[in-house]
């Protein structure tokens, strides 16, 4: 039964295409982009993780980016399709590539360097480097500026523990090369797990050896609050953070994406660790 679907939606997709592109992002901080660029009219989808800016959620919306369906992408009949590097799963990648539609990976890379780099690809892709150019160099001078004042700040580095997920008392942590552990170093703090990269389940004792200042999680914009939780959470709730009840959430797109707010990214953590910093 998928396959007739399939191959129906892949019957239909010529005759929906039209002279300009019919642009799919997937991924976030692509749409982001798309939006900063001033090229939203050309967008006839999105995934569920755009919701920034507010306009885009209007989109019909083709699923989650790393479980998307080829039937769930195909429907909206793109042309042009710019994704998220980890976009998937690669079944589905694979099977749109055969379906002849045109794709571009987009780098994930957690530098200020990393997020111009973002914009020119993604502005190349849609014939449109001169735009490209002139927001990359904004948001580039955006960093840079947020990046100053945060090195005027001579007072302690937070130790900051940042919680992806809490699964039944199950942390699981930002380690090395992640979004979360450079947002935190641009922000002046200082990633309170070390020894493993990626985002991993914590034991007791890695918590406890962490002693963070303060925890950071996401802010996942549905209402939910586990903050109660967290904190009872046995190892945690000895740690300075604990004791102090330091918790705090942010927008995880904002957080986390590294794309054009950036700079209000770094600007946003810095104030807030600084405002939960141990007297």
């Amino acid at each position: 039964m998928k396959r007739l679907l399939l191959s129906a939606l892949l019957m239909l997709m010529p005759l929906a295409a039209h002279a300009q592109d019919r642009v799919l992002p997937l991924g976030g901080t692509v749409t982001e982009i798309i939006y900063q660029l001033g090229e939203q009219q050309r967008l006839i989808g999105r995934d569920t993780t755009s919701t920034w800016p507010a306009e885009a959620v209007a989109l019909p919306d083709v699923g989650y980016v790393r479980a998307l369906s080829p039937e769930g992408v195909l429907s909206v009949s793109p042309d042009l399709i710019l994704m998220e590097e980890g976009a998937g799963p690669a079944e589905t990648i694979e099977a749109l590539r055969g379906a002849g539609v045109r794709m571009v990976t987009v780098p994930d890379d957690y530098t200020p360097e990393g997020v111009a780099q973002k914009v020119r690809v993604v502005a190349d892709a849609l014939g449109v480097p001169d735009k490209g150019a002139d927001l990359a160099a904004r948001i580039e001078a955006d960093i840079a500026a947020a990046r100053a004042r945060v090195a005027e700040d001579h007072g302690p580095k937070p130790r900051v523990l940042f919680v992806l997920a809490n699964s039944g008392g199950r942390l699981t942590g930002g380690g090395a090369q992640t979004a979360a552990a450079a947002i935190i170093g641009l922000a002046g703090g200082e990633n309170a797990v070390t020894g493993f990269t990626g985002y991993k389940t914590l034991s007791d004792e890695a918590i406890a050896t962490a002693a963070p200042d303060i925890i950071l999680m996401m802010d996942r914009g549905d209402g939910s609050d586990d903050t109660a939780g967290l904190l009872a959470h046995p190892a945690l709730a000895h740690t300075p953070a604990g004791e102090r009840g330091a918790v705090v959430r942010l927008s995880g797109l904002l957080l986390l994406g590294f794309g054009p707010r950036t700079g209000a990214a770094i600007d946003m953590l810095h104030s807030t660790l600084a405002a939960h910093r141990a007297p």
